[in-house]
Parts: C-alpha cells; structure tokens; sequence
C-alpha cells in the first residue's frame, strides 16, 4: 500500500489503543490490526479450509491462498477506506465508530457464506441439483453471521449486526435499497457501480499468487475518494485508474479463473460431486449453517478416501485428476458480436445433435463450458454508472464518456466464449467435427481460429 495510506491506518489504529488489538502480518498489505470483536469473528473462522481461486492452482501452483486472507485483506481495505472519508469529511457525513465497526466487520465476514472451489459450488454444483430454487453466497453469509453470533455468544449491537448483513447484501440487485449513508455500503461489496475493497484486494492479491503482474494500483482511488451526494466520487483525471481496475479485473477472468485447463478441472469435479451427492448429502448442507460450515475444500479428499462403491465413479474422476487425465480440450469459439443478444448457452446435446457420421457420440461423452466475461455490468460499460470531480475545490459531480478521455478504449464491454471438452481421449476428433458442424448450422461458417490439432484427434 501507499505510505500514505499506512501512516494514515497506523495512527488511527494508535489513536483507539492498540493495546486492544492483534495484529497478523499479511503478504500484500502488511501488518494488520485487528479490533476486538473482529477478533472474535476470526476466532470461530471456517474459511482457511477454502482456497480463493478452488481449483486454479492445479495450473498455477502460486494460487493457494485461502478465503481467510482475502476477508483479512477486505478488512483492512474497509478501514482503510472509511477512515480516509473519515478523516476528510468525518464532521460532515456524520461518520462515527459504529460506522467504522460496521464497515469493518462487513469486510471481514462478507465471504463466509462461500463454498468449495470458490464460484464453481453456487455456479456450477448446485443448479444442477436445486432445480431452480435460488441460492447465492451473499444469503448463506448472512445466515452463518447469525449462527456465529448464536453459537459463540458473541456479544454485538444487534444495529450492527443487521446493517453487516445489508452491506453483505448491497453487491445483489435483488436486495436493493436505499439506505441512510448509503456510501457506507458501497465500500465492501458496491452494486451501484462495482468499485469496491472486495475487488481492491483479490485483483492485487491473485495477480501475486499467480505470478502476474498487476499495473492497477487502488492506493491512488483509496486515498482521493470524495462523498458527493451519497456516493463515492472519483477525481475525473482517475478515470482511466478506474477503467484499469475493470480491464485487470476482465484479464484475469480470461487468463486465470477461467483457464482452458481450469475449466476442464472444474467440469470434472462437479460431475464428480454430482456423482457423490446422494451418498454423501453435499446439496443438503446448505439447508442449515450447523451443516454448511463443515463443507469445505476437503470433500475432494473424503470422496477420494471413502471406500464405498457408491463413490466409485467419483473417486475415478478425482483419481483422473491427479493423473491429468482431464478432459480433452477440443476447440472454443467467441460468439460473434451480433449473436449475442438472443445468444443461448450451448449445451451437450447441441453438439451431439450436429455429428454427422462415425463414431456415435452420446451426450455424457461431451462438456461445454460457457464462459462469459466483462467488466462487471454484463454488455453495459461501468464507468457510466460513476460519478467524477473536478477538484476539491470543486462542488459538482459529474458522469464522463469514454470519447471524452480517449478514442482508443473499447465500444464493446463483454464476451461470450464456449469451449468443448471431450470427456474420453479417443473421441476428441469426433467431438471437434461436431462441434465444427455445429459452427456451421448457426453461423454458416467456422468461427474458431483454428482447427483442433492433428495430434490431439490422435490421441487413444
């Protein structure tokens, strides 16, 4: 972090005593101090046993920090960031310790409602078995906030407690709403434009872990950040700063979360959950936080280790997995700009309906990933939902256009990407000929790059 911003942090942390607080020393950002009803958050954390990237560090072997110090990391970011405010408009926008705890905490608990391999449990495993019932992350964190407090008597002001809850909350749209000092609930998990500390910690922390350099540098939005109106404004000469964070953001979507190889992992491990899910009751843990607290990244090491037959097809997926015996992968295609609006996932079946002769493929033999990634707001640029200023002398916040700053950013804000897997060696050309086929139904012509190569069809 900037020295400013540390030395700001340091003599906050002085001025409350730190006789009162712990502090850890953090990779990215340093020491840490930690309050004490913080403390006994951490005390009863269940989120070292998560790795924040799942499955990413089978390709990028750096990649095995833990839930645990990203929600350390938010947590200091959140004080960081409404201690500044604080500092410079503290009189003015009312902003007391309440405040401050509150934002902190939201910080520190807004991941614990996650489960196994990161994203790939809520998006990948559970629509497969929920059959549309709704479930997301941000209501399960709620929940285990209150099975926290209930099962450890942690004493908290029950205000507190709900307004950790709403912040949690802010980033779905479902739970929208206005709030008093709603620039409070923009700090950890903003849904109106999607700067946020959250975002501040894992780009800089997954860029590291990854070994990938990382040219955004969130020190310069924390320490000229200004309330205006109810929200968090930016210095307009920060705009491309801001349009950085989104391109980092959309980078490493493409380069890390959703790796080929990364991918071709996760479709393995769902299809092995889905196999174990009746024997071992993985879906119904989500019913109650007393269950949903024991799930963790170590269910791979429970099917791999339980002997009975009914894991038998589980446990031969995760052994494929140790042996890199995975899912071949075939070709991919970015959906073409004018396809996207009416564009539909493209399933198994597509693919096996669009064979023409050969070698008969069923749809278990095939996995399409459809991989979607923009800065944020779907087809929609972020930037135009943040408000600048000139100056801090200047009183009036204003929207820029990307024309306005430079010709050269992009007109276009998201991409549609499906890949094709074959789950057997053997039956890559056949899947890749499909999948040509199919290119060539709906679009009449191929739009992959390249042809799969020779050597990979001839692999038995």
């Amino acid at each position: 972090m900037g020295a400013s911003m540390n030395e700001e942090s340091s003599s906050f942390y002085t001025w409350h005593g730190r006789r009162l607080s712990k502090h850890v020393h953090d990779n990215v950002h340093g020491n840490i101090y930690l309050d004490p009803l913080s403390l006994k958050f951490i005390d009863t954390e269940q989120l070292r046993d998560l790795k924040q990237l799942g499955l990413s560090h089978l390709v990028y072997p750096g990649a095995v920090h833990s839930r645990f110090e990203h929600s350390l990391g938010v947590y200091w970011l959140a004080g960081a960031a409404v201690n500044t405010i604080k500092a410079y408009q503290g009189s003015e926008l009312e902003i007391d310790h309440s405040d401050i705890q509150t934002v902190k905490l939201a910080g520190l608990l807004h991941d614990v409602g996650h489960g196994p391999f990161s994203h790939l449990f809520e998006k990948g495993f559970l629509p497969r078995v929920l059959n549309g019932f709704r479930w997301s992350h941000e209501d399960m964190s709620t929940k285990m906030i209150d099975y926290i407090v209930d099962e450890h008597n942690i004493d908290i002001d029950s205000e507190i407690l709900k307004r950790v809850k709403e912040m949690i909350l802010a980033s779905d749209a479902s739970h929208k709403s206005t709030k008093e000092k709603q620039f409070l609930y923009d700090i950890v998990a903003n849904g109106r434009n999607g700067i946020d500390v959250d975002k501040f910690d894992y780009i800089t922390r997954d860029s590291r872990a990854c070994g990938l350099g990382c040219n955004f540098q969130f020190e310069r939005l924390m320490e000229t950040m200004r309330v205006m109106g109810d929200e968090i404004c930016y210095r307009a000469k920060d705009y491309l700063t801001i349009h950085k964070l989104f391109t980092t953001r959309a980078d490493l979507h493409r380069t890390v979360y959703t790796h080929a190889k990364v991918k071709a992992i996760e479709l393995m491990v769902v299809d092995a959950l889905l196999e174990a899910n009746n024997c071992l009751g993985i879906s119904s843990s989500i019913q109650q936080p007393e269950d949903y607290w024991k799930l963790d990244d170590s269910i791979i090491k429970t099917i791999l280790t339980d002997p009975r037959q009914e894991l038998k097809e589980a446990r031969d997926l995760i052994l494929r997995i140790r042996r890199r015996d995975i899912y071949q992968f075939c070709n991919e295609i970015s959906i073409p700009k004018d396809k996207l609006e009416h564009f539909k996932d493209i399933t198994p079946q597509d693919i096996v309906c669009s064979q023409k002769g050969g070698v008969t493929l069923k749809e278990e033999d095939v996995a399409v990933c459809n991989v979607k990634i923009d800065l944020t707001r779907g087809k929609n640029n972020p930037l135009e939902r943040i408000n600048f200023f000139k100056d801090y002398d200047c009183h009036e916040k204003f929207p820029i256009r990307d024309e306005s700053i430079s010709q050269m950013l992009p007109t276009f804000n998201q991409d549609k990407i499906v890949r094709v897997y074959s789950k057997k060696p053997e039956l890559v050309e056949a899947v890749s000929d499909a999948f040509e086929n199919y290119q060539l139904k709906m679009f009449g012509m191929k739009a992959q790059v390249h042809a799969t190569p020779e050597k990979k069809k001839r692999r038995r």
